[in-house]
């Protein structure tokens, strides 16, 4: 449905199991990498199977339904597709055990199932898995369709999960603090009393090797008497030695100098929340070892520490892209001089009569939203058997967050006014530190302007955000003595430093690109025209 499509989402089914369409129907709405478009049946008949439940992801070409006669027996054309029935052919051959429950493996007999998996969202465009931050209901709950069942931190932000089915949460396979796969079963809702280990073992081979693993480390927890500390039998029981604590427990504890080993957790399963670190008081056990141990009380003169941190989903992120940028595009870097002096004093004048506060970082971002206009292929993007050059110009802003960067999008920044910039900048910036931005202020970015400048930084270069070809760091306004005509006198400097892909952008052009935006900032005037 688009040329860079790999694999679409199902935003809904407009037909169910039984109805009968005609060719031109419309069977579904799939949400692509660019939009949410039509699916058309082109056959006539009875719609027999769905194999991609609303809400989950499917790669381009493979099997999502089959419309047939009523009663047609359509299976042998699912196992030639290679779909779902080939997992289930593996234990037939390499597990003897598994053989009594393999004819129930195949997905026929699941739609008498009174219950439906939830899957693990695709909340993002870069996502490969997210990590759930909060259940917000437990098994035995009743939910309807619309209600929030958790909290998941993304690469980009915490979102939430909604239901899409009224029932029972039967079963929950991911516990919080722990991370899945997009499309690995997280869930299950249906009716109480449903057979969900059933459809578990059909459709989630992820899950099922997962179960016995927990249910070995819980099962040896009363065989060793020893281990009679609650925070070390829940860390070992809960994730194999991982302390299971919720995020805004951990964020306490380290705010309080507190080792979480050292705490007792009184929710499910030995977690840590928030009121464990509140109501903690640390033992005397040094003084208990002192007494003891007299000999080796003495202090030492330091003492060797270090704490692993686990990647979090934006980070793992940032590794992956940053990495595959900086290793496959072949940068080069232009750094100019910007004279500031007049830019300084439009600033003081705009903000006068400017409805919003105007900072020099909206100044640049116009400046460079204009220059791209004149500068077509600084705006394009590589997309491996071709450029793309883009007509439309959306910049891309970094924003330092405590877990790493995040780059929200102002859209058409080329037809947008100084004050209206600043107040996107401002608005899309507390989103981000937030962490309330949505997929729609992220995605789409042209190019990029990255400004350290807040911070003192005279000088930097920038990792190209693929697939844009350029990314535009920005120094700080330095004070310092400039020479013209013998003279010397004050003036203010800004270093900007381009970053470009090779394969898009020669030097030439980018120096083209980096001198009109140099006429733009040094004759602010010429902004407003």
């Amino acid at each position: 449905m688009s040329d860079t499509m790999t694999e679409g989402v199902i935003a809904a089914w407009l037909k169910k199991v039984g109805d009968t369409v005609k060719s031109g129907d419309i069977l579904a709405e799939v949400e692509t990498d660019k939009a949410t478009m039509d699916m058309e049946s082109y056959a006539d008949g009875t719609l027999l199977y769905i194999g991609v439940e609303k809400g989950q992801a499917v790669p381009v070409d493979a099997i999502m339904a089959v419309i047939g006669n009523p009663g047609e027996d359509y299976q042998s054309l699912l196992s030639g597709g290679g779909s779902t029935q080939q997992p289930a052919e593996t234990p037939k051959e390499t597990a003897p055990a598994a053989q009594p429950t393999a004819p129930a493996a195949p997905a026929v007999d699941t739609s008498n199932i009174k219950a439906k998996t939830v899957q693990m969202p695709l909340l993002s465009d870069t996502m490969t898995e997210g990590v759930i931050h909060t259940w917000l209901k437990k098994v035995g709950d009743k939910v309807k369709s619309g209600d929030i069942l958790a909290e998941i931190e993304t690469d980009k932000a915490t979102m939430e999960l909604e239901a899409y089915e009224d029932g029972t949460l039967l079963y929950i396979g991911v516990e919080a603090g722990q991370a899945a796969k997009v499309n690995e079963v997280i869930a299950v809702i249906g009716e109480e009393g449903a057979d969900y280990k059933a459809l578990l073992n059909a459709g989630s081979a992820a899950t099922t090797p997962a179960q016995p693993e927990v249910k070995a480390e819980q099962s040896a927890s009363p065989a060793s008497p020893q281990t009679t500390s609650t925070p070390e039998s829940a860390t070992s029981n809960a994730n194999n030695g991982r302390i299971l604590a919720s995020p805004l427990a951990k964020r306490l504890a380290e705010e309080k100098g507190i080792n979480l080993s050292d705490v007792n957790g009184s929710g499910e399963g030995g977690r840590i929340v928030k009121n464990d670190v509140d109501s903690f008081t640390p033992k005397a056990k040094p003084t208990a070892v002192q007494s003891q141990t007299p000999v080796v009380a003495a202090a030492p003169a330091g003492q060797e520490s270090y704490e692993d941190v686990p990647l979090s989903q934006m980070r793992k992120t940032i590794a992956r892209r940053l990495a595959e940028s900086k290793f496959s595009a072949p940068e080069f870097y232009l750094t100019m001089e910007f004279t500031m002096d007049k830019a300084i004093k439009a600033r003081e004048a705009m903000n006068e009569i400017s409805p919003v506060k105007i900072s020099f970082n909206d100044m640049v971002i116009k400046a460079v939203s204009a220059a791209l206009t004149k500068h077509p292929m600084v705006n394009a993007s590589w997309l491996g058997d071709k450029i793309r050059k883009n007509h439309h110009v959306h910049i891309g802003m970094a924003v330092a967050v405590e877990e790493g960067l995040l780059v929200p999008v102002i859209r058409f920044a080329n037809t947008k006014t100084l004050s209206q910039i600043a107040a996107e900048t401002k608005d899309l910036g507390g989103k981000a530190k937030n962490k309330q931005l949505q997929p729609k202020d992220w995605e789409g970015n042209t190019f990029t302007v990255s400004n350290l400048g807040m911070f003192g930084i005279e000088q930097f270069t920038s990792i190209i955000n693929p697939p844009e070809s350029c990314i535009l760091a920005v120094g700080a306004i330095k004070e310092t003595v400039g020479v013209k005509d013998g003279q010397f006198f004050v003036t203010n400097i800004m270093k900007l430093t381009l970053t470009c892909d090779h394969r898009v952008v020669d030097g030439a052009t980018g120096a083209a690109f980096m001198v009109t935006l140099k006429q733009l900032l040094e004759e602010p005037y010429k902004l407003l025209v």
